[in-house]
C-alpha cells in the first residue's frame, strides 16, 4: 500500500525537524524550509523506509507558493494527505520599535503562508481530493499577551482564527486543529534561555518545567492519525501546564 505524504513547514530545525524526523517513521514526508543545507541534514535523519522529498521555499515571501507547491507537486506525481504548519518567525520588539517590515514578514511567515498553502492543497485539479487533516503550530500566546511579542502574538492569534474558519469550511472531509506549544527548547528561542535570570524565572511559572520538540511531535502525530477522527477546530495546549498555573 503506498504511504499518504505530509508537508511539513519549518522542517530544517526546531520542532519543524522533530515533527519530519518522528512522522517519517510511518509516512512520506516532504520538507520545506528555505534552508537547503539544513534540509538536507533533516532528511539524512528521515527513515530511509519511506520517501523524504525536498521542497526549497521561504515563506517569509509567499506571494509564489501557490504556483511553486502546484508545480512541485506535479513535478514529483504526489498528492499530499495532511499539512503541518511549522514555519515560524519570531523577532522580540516593543511596540515603540514596531515597523512595517517585521509585521509583514512574521504574518507572511506564520499566517499568510498557511492560508495560500491550503489553498493549493483543497484544489481538486492539484491534489485530487488528497487533503485529511492540517495541524497548525500556534502558540501559548495566541490568546494572552506578552511584552516585546506584539507582532509574534497577534500573528499566532490570526494563525488560531483561521485554524477555526478552516476546519468549520473544510470539514467533514478535513479536519483543522491547531497545537499551542509552551516554552520550547529550540533554535528560534535559545537566545532567551541563554539568559539565565530570565530561563529561571520562566521556569517557576511551569510546572512540568520546558518542553522539547518531541513533545510537540507526539500530540501532532495524534492529531494526523484516525484516532483523533473526531476532533476538529481545537486549540491543543502544550505547555507544561503553564496557562493553568495562577499561583503568583
Amino acid at each position: 500500500m503506498n504511504k499518504e505524504f505530509i508537508l511539513i513547514t519549518g522542517a530544517s530545525s526546531g520542532i519543524g525537524k522533530e515533527i519530519s524526523i518522528q512522522l517519517s517513521l510511518n509516512y512520506n514526508v516532504v520538507l520545506c524550509g528555505r534552508n537547503l543545507e539544513k534540509l538536507n541534514a533533516t532528511k539524512l535523519q528521515c527513515s530511509s523506509e519511506n520517501n523524504s522529498l525536498i521542497f526549497q521555499f521561504d515563506l517569509s515571501d509567499c506571494s509564489n507558493i501557490d504556483k511553486a507547491l502546484s508545480k512541485f507537486m506535479r513535478d514529483n506525481s504526489i498528492a499530499i494527505s495532511h499539512f503541518v504548519h511549522c514555519a515560524g518567525y519570531m523577532k522580540m520588539q516593543p511596540v515603540k520599535l514596531l515597523s512595517l517590515e517585521n509585521l509583514q514578514q512574521t504574518f507572511n511567515t506564520n499566517v499568510f503562508s498557511a492560508a495560500l498553502i491550503c489553498k493549493v492543497l483543497t484544489k481538486k485539479k492539484v491534489n485530487f481530493s488528497s487533503l485529511k487533516s492540517v495541524v497548525l503550530i500556534s502558540s501559548n500566546i495566541s490568546d494572552r499577551g506578552a511584552k516585546a511579542l506584539t507582532a509574534y502574538g497577534s500573528s499566532k492569534g490570526a494563525l488560531d482564527s483561521l485554524m477555526r474558519c478552516l476546519a468549520v469550511e473544510l470539514a467533514p472531509a478535513v479536519r483543522v486543529n491547531s497545537v499551542l506549544p509552551g516554552a520550547v527548547r529550540t533554535e528560534m528561542t535559545e537566545n532567551i534561555f541563554d539568559d539565565q535570570e530570565i530561563a529561571s524565572r520562566m521556569e517557576k511559572t511551569y510546572p512540568l518545567g520546558f518542553g522539547y520538540p518531541t513533545d510537540i511531535a507526539n500530540v501532532v502525530d495524534f492529531l494526523i492519525s484516525e484516532k483523533s477522527r473526531w476532533i476538529t477546530g481545537q486549540q491543543v495546549t502544550v505547555d507544561g501546564g503553564r496557562t493553568v498555573d495562577i499561583s503568583g
